[in-house]
């Protein structure tokens, strides 16, 4: 008798079928989606709201985020990130400084920083500001029902059960001065998220002469960790920057501003800054409105055109006309930052622009008509919110938005008025910019800028931004039809381009916006500094 051993020769060739399907069967079956919380509405609430406070640029850092509990194993620092970062689109009001000092968590980037520091051959910025926070607490299990039923006999067993639990965690967060690494009094928040799970089962057993069948049946879900959390960061980040800034954040959240405790914020924050601190917020609120005019935005709280239209929104909005923006003014202005739908949904953000009333005051015809105007801003990172001078050769970053779509013309004026068109210019042709988005001067997001603007000599310099329904070019006198970055000759300053434009375009044709700032020369180091270099 022989016996035969083994299995035989295996031959790949046999499963080529079934390998073939690798590659389809390796491919996602859903695609995939950005993550969306559920205030991911209220961040892009907040971007608008801190470009209407016209806050400048600030740079901030934070700390990991530790849990102790080791239940909640998420990157709670780089949501951090993500929530700054979709705050700072269009306002550009956060930059993040992305340096890690644990060796252990170190990549290629922040080894070449690392060498390069140590070398002198970068420069780190120091950050205003930063976040530090943890995950509290993980309570699991704080609520748990179980429930069970069954029926038993000769031949049938039948079962059903139902459970449910759930787990809270929390969150909090702080926001501190880097220069002092102290905590800033106020400036935190502390939420919490309930996790569920539940579960139901059927189960089934007979017996049908010696032979035995059981069926069981379940359904069970359990809410996701992850999502969870970048909720609570979300929520936290809103709150934390709409105290530091300020800004009547919980408008975003939509949530009642007649609240006492929202009211009372705001008392607190008139009473410490006085009118002067929250003047910027006010004055976008109406020129959002039509009370004001776009090149009106930089009118101080006692200004006669200042106060006359403070006196006209408060008499169609029912307070006692003054003139004077008192707290009642304050915060009758920024009420109504949002609308939002029968389903609690954002339809509008930002102030609505129906204009003075008609009863009141007299308004031309075209104030029915969304206001017009231009929004410039500084975007270089300011301690403290301060507008310091510049020194000869600082580099200089401006934002202009306008409030419609326009045809954009942009000019930087030095000391002496001379003047230079910035946009367009030969990478960047296309004058029409469509509303509400924020066109950097010079793009310093782009791979190529196009040009770099430098503070030139000691003096006031300023850059105008003019905005036209039509392409302007053409109708330009010849000296404005020159290329770009190249001094205009026989023009001196911002009134004379804006002069220029007028002729050309008329007065309803056009809208514009100056910005200006110092220059001041640059500080010759002295024997111990250049010793150390």
């Amino acid at each position: 008798m022989m016996l035969a051993s083994g299995c035989g020769q295996l031959d790949a060739r046999r499963d080529i079928g079934v390998h073939s399907q690798a590659t389809v069967l390796n491919r996602p079956v859903v695609r995939p989606v950005r993550s969306i919380s559920s205030f991911s509405e209220s961040l892009n609430c907040m971007d608008h709201m801190l470009r209407a406070a016209e806050l400048p640029t600030t740079l901030i850092s934070s700390k990991q985020f530790p849990d102790f509990s080791g239940k909640v194993p998420v990157a709670v620092k780089d949501m951090v990130v993500t929530s700054l970062s979709q705050m700072s689109h269009l306002s550009n009001a956060f930059r993040y400084v992305d340096y890690e000092v644990d060796i252990a968590r170190q990549d290629t980037v922040q080894n070449l920083t690392t060498i390069l520091l140590n070398n002198n051959q970068m420069q780190l910025q120091r950050p205003a500001l930063y976040v530090s926070g943890a995950i509290a607490f993980v309570d699991q299990n704080v609520t748990s029902q179980r429930k069970s039923a069954g029926v038993s006999s000769d031949r049938v067993d039948a079962g059903y059960s139902a459970s449910n639990s759930a787990t809270v965690v929390a969150l909090e967060v702080h926001l501190g001065d880097f220069r002092t690494r102290t905590i800033i009094p106020g400036l935190d928040s502390a939420n919490e998220v309930v996790i569920g799970g539940a579960g139901q089962g059927l189960d089934l057993a007979g017996r049908i002469g010696t032979y035995g069948v059981r069926f069981n049946v379940g359904r069970d879900y359990a809410m996701g960790t992850g999502g969870a959390l970048r909720t609570l960061v979300d929520l936290a980040m809103i709150e934390l920057v709409g105290k530091w800034a300020r800004v009547p954040y919980w408008q975003c959240l939509m949530l009642n501003q007649t609240n006492p405790n929202f009211q009372r914020q705001m008392r607190d924050w008139y009473n410490e800054s006085g009118t002067s601190g929250q003047l910027r917020l006010v004055r976008s609120s109406l020129i959002s409105r039509g009370y004001l005019s776009s090149d009106q935005s930089d009118l101080g709280a006692n200004h006669p055109v200042m106060r006359q239209a403070t006196a006209r929104f408060q008499a169609d909005t029912g307070l006692i006309v003054t003139g004077i923006i008192d707290f009642s003014t304050y915060e009758f202005a920024l009420r109504n930052f949002v609308a939002l739908d029968d389903n609690g949904a954002l339809t509008r953000i930002g102030w609505d622009n129906s204009g003075p009333s008609t009863s009141r005051v007299t308004v031309p015809a075209t104030a029915a008509v969304a206001p017009w105007f231009i929004n410039m801003q500084l975007e270089n990172p300011q301690p403290a919110g301060l507008r310091p001078a510049f020194s000869e050769g600082d580099q200089i970053f401006l934002s202009a938005t306008v409030s419609r779509a326009s045809h954009l013309y942009c000019y930087y004026v030095d000391a002496a008025g001379t003047a230079t068109r910035l946009l367009p210019n030969a990478l960047q042709t296309n004058t029409l910019v469509a509303a509400d988005q924020a066109i950097r001067i010079p793009d310093w997001m782009g791979a190529n800028p196009g040009f770099i603007l430098d503070a030139g000599k000691p003096g006031t310099e300023s850059a105008l931004c003019i905005a036209t329904n039509e392409d302007a070019m053409p109708k330009l006198p010849p000296e404005l039809q020159g290329p770009a970055l190249t001094a205009v000759k026989d023009l001196q300053g911002a009134p004379g381009l804006r002069q220029r434009f007028l002729d050309a375009m008329g007065p309803q044709g056009s809208v514009a916006q100056v910005i200006r700032w110092n220059v001041v020369g640059r500080k010759a180091a002295g024997p111990a500094e250049n010793e150390a270099k």
